[in-house]
């Protein structure tokens, strides 16, 4: 039986604020991620009337900068942040990870500019009409959209993959410092995405369980959650025939309190309820909002799960 007590475990490095901030990024990542496809794949007249566009609008700078601004009160001198905004250390994990969100969001406001940029436009001539040479300024980085694009589709792949690989740098904790952690946080931040983005859309957009960006988004759901599956089977597999300390780490994070939340949120609320739903319900239901609804919180409700599983759970045990 594992001698620790949950959120207190004897080798911690990271706690909550990390977790929060993992799961906010990977929703960040994978909107993105979802929305410049769904654009992309449905060559849209005007884009910035798609709610999967308007919802990433808001949810992934938002998510990005809430997430910034935790992981900046996590420090233990808080104000001088800037200092890790301008002073880049390539052999610095956390240093890259600071640097590809800049390059992330300034691409990512870039195309969202480009998009709304008749809003932006009137606003200028309505508020601030000196600068309505920022709109000249988007007329030209329109003319180069399809790079921009392709671009954002990698930056969201990395900011996906890295919040994986910001884990692995903890080459201390054998549970940590594995290979499929950037792959399976990709695969789980995108899950995250879908989710997100189907609460959004039906909520607030109020758009119909019929549309084509509902039915978009749910071609996405069960691939996704399969190849996470698949992930969590190697991720687990390798670590328990790694032998040593890898052998026993697995054991101590799937027994105990954590090993719960990861059978029970994880598996069991966040994979198996919304996968074993989505077969088994009738076609009515699956288009009822309040079913989609439940199965995209349950998602989220499990990636948060995940998040807080390995990264407490990976510090249970060092090499």
């Amino acid at each position: 039986m594992n001698n620790y007590v949950a959120f207190q475990t004897p080798n911690l490095v990271w706690d909550s604020t990390i977790a929060i901030y993992l799961f906010l990024l990977g929703i960040s990542a994978g909107s993105t991620l979802l929305a410049v496809l769904y654009k992309r794949s449905h060559k849209l007249t005007n884009p910035s009337e798609s709610w999967i566009i308007r919802s990433t609008a808001i949810m992934a700078p938002g998510a990005t900068i809430i997430g910034l601004t935790l992981l900046i009160f996590h420090l233990a001198r808080p104000w001088t942040f800037w200092y890790l905004m301008f002073n880049y250390q390539f052999d610095s994990v956390m240093s890259m990870g600071v640097m590809l969100f800049q390059v992330f969001m300034a691409i990512l406001f870039i195309w969202l500019a480009i998009i709304f940029k008749n809003l932006i436009a009137n606003l200028l001539e309505r508020f601030i009409p000196s600068l309505r040479f920022v709109v000249n300024l988007i007329g030209i980085a329109e003319k180069f959209v399809n790079l921009i694009e392709l671009f954002l589709l990698f930056l969201s792949v990395a900011l996906g993959a890295y919040t994986g690989f910001l884990l692995s740098a903890l080459i201390s904790y054998p549970m940590l410092n594995n290979p499929v952690l950037p792959i399976l946080f990709l695969a789980s931040g995108t899950s995250s995405g879908i989710a997100a983005l189907l609460i959004a859309i039906l909520v607030v957009g109020k758009v119909s369980t019929h549309s084509d960006e509902v039915h978009f988004l749910h071609k996405f759901e069960t691939p996704t959650v399969l190849i996470e599956i698949l992930l969590l089977f190697a991720f687990f597999v390798g670590l328990y025939f790694g032998g040593g300390q890898k052998t026993l780490a697995a054991v101590n994070a799937l027994t105990g309190f954590w090993g719960s939340v990861f059978w029970i949120g994880v598996v069991l609320v966040g994979i198996l309820f919304p996968l074993m739903a989505n077969q088994l319900a009738t076609h009515s239901l699956k288009h009822r909002k309040g079913f989609m609804l439940l199965l995209a919180t349950a998602g989220l409700v499990g990636v948060l799960c995940l998040r807080y599983f390995i990264l407490y759970a990976g510090q249970l045990t060092i090499a």
